[in-house]
C-alpha cells in the first residue's frame, strides 16, 4: 500500500481525532477571518466611498502582506502568550490586507460617471454606496475575501508551534503521527479549502447582481502574501 493508501487508512482509523481537530481549525480560521471582515471591510467601504487615503491604505497593506506569519505568532507570545488568541492574531493579519485593499480598489474603482448619476438623482452618500458602488464592486470584493479564506485556512497549520490546535498539530508531530498521520491531515486542509473556495464561488455567484456577474472571477489584488511562508 502506497503512503496515500496508508493515509486514508488513518483517516478511517482515527476519525474521532481527525474530526476534533478539523473542528478546531475551521473555528480558529472562522474566527480570524470574521476579525478581518468585521475590520477590513467598513473600513475599505469607507475610504473607497470617500476616494481618500489610497497611497496609505495600499502601502500598509502591502507592508502587513510581507510579514510572514511564524514571525508574527513569534513576536505574539509576547503579548498574548500561547495558545488560540495568539494564532488567531497572526491568521488576522494574513487576512486583513487582502479583504481591505480588495475592498478599497473595488470601491474606488467604481466609474465616477455612474456616481454622479447616483448623486443627480438625489441619492444620499450611503445610499450611492449600498445601492450603486457596493453592488458593482462585489466580484472584486468576493474574490479578497476568497482568496482570504483559503490563505487563512491554509496558515491556520502553523497554530501548532503556538499551542493552538487544529490538524496543524498532527502535521507537525511526524514522530507520534507517522508519515500517514502527516498526510492525512494535510489532505483534510486542502479539502477545506477548496470546500471554502466552492461554497464562497456559489455564494458570490448568488448575491452578485446579474448585469456585473461577468467579472466575477477577477483575481484578488496582488502577489501572494509572505504570510504563507513559516
Amino acid at each position: 500500500m502506497t503512503d496515500f493508501g496508508h493515509a486514508f487508512a488513518f483517516m478511517g482509523d482515527h476519525v474521532g481525532l481527525l474530526w476534533h481537530k478539523t473542528l478546531e481549525t475551521l473555528a480558529l480560521s472562522s474566527a480570524a477571518v470574521g476579525l478581518a471582515l468585521l475590520i477590513g471591510l467598513p473600513l475599505g467601504l469607507l475610504l473607497g466611498h470617500l476616494r481618500r487615503g489610497s497611497f496609505v491604505a495600499i502601502n500598509a497593506s502591502n507592508i502587513l502582506r510581507a510579514l510572514p506569519s511564524l514571525a508574527v505568532i513569534t513576536i505574539g507570545i509576547a503579548f498574548f502568550g500561547l495558545g488560540f488568541v495568539n494564532v488567531m492574531f497572526a491568521l488576522v493579519v494574513l487576512a486583513f490586507p487582502v479583504i481591505f485593499q480588495n475592498t478599497f480598489t473595488a470601491i474606488d474603482g467604481v466609474d465616477d460617471d455612474v456616481v454622479e448619476a447616483a448623486r443627480a438623482m438625489g441619492m444620499t452618500g450611503l445610499e450611492v454606496l449600498l445601492r450603486v458602488e457596493l453592488p458593482l464592486a462585489l466580484p472584486l470584493i468576493f474574490a479578497g475575501i476568497r482568496t482570504a479564506v483559503v490563505y487563512t485556512i491554509a496558515t491556520s497549520t502553523l497554530a501548532a508551534v503556538a499551542g493552538g490546535g487544529g490538524l496543524g498539530d498532527i502535521i507537525f508531530n511526524q514522530a507520534g503521527y507517522r508519515i500517514e498521520g502527516v498526510l492525512a491531515a494535510a489532505i483534510l486542509v486542502t479539502a477545506l479549502a477548496f470546500a471554502a473556495e466552492l461554497v464562497l464561488a456559489i455564494v458570490q455567484r448568488l448575491v452578485t447582481p446579474r448585469g456585473v456577474r461577468a467579472p466575477a472571477e477577477a483575481p484578488a489584488i496582488g502577489p501572494a502574501p509572505g504570510g504563507i511562508a513559516a
